[in-house]
């Protein structure tokens, strides 16, 4: 995650040189590379809230099935 964003950011600044050097730049064009980037940040949140959370209930289940076969052991 953190490499894209660093790759993300890489190209942004990239472009942004680009686009300096070149009179012919537009301030359309960065507004809209900017709001892509700010996009793909959002995503990448999004993805590391629901990495969360998909680890959280998998270590729930995890400690369900222990405790099941705890008392499974007991039974016998």
């Amino acid at each position: 995650m953190k490499t894209f964003c660093l790759i993300a950011c890489f190209a942004a600044f990239a472009l942004f040189s680009a686009r300096a050097q070149a009179p012919t730049a537009k301030d359309d064009e960065q507004e809209q590379l900017l709001a892509l980037v700010k996009q793909v940040q959002e995503q990448q949140a999004q993805i590391v809230s629901n990495q969360k959370k998909i680890d959280g209930k998998l270590a729930d289940l995890a400690e369900t099935i222990r405790t099941a076969r705890i008392f499974s052991s007991r039974s016998r």
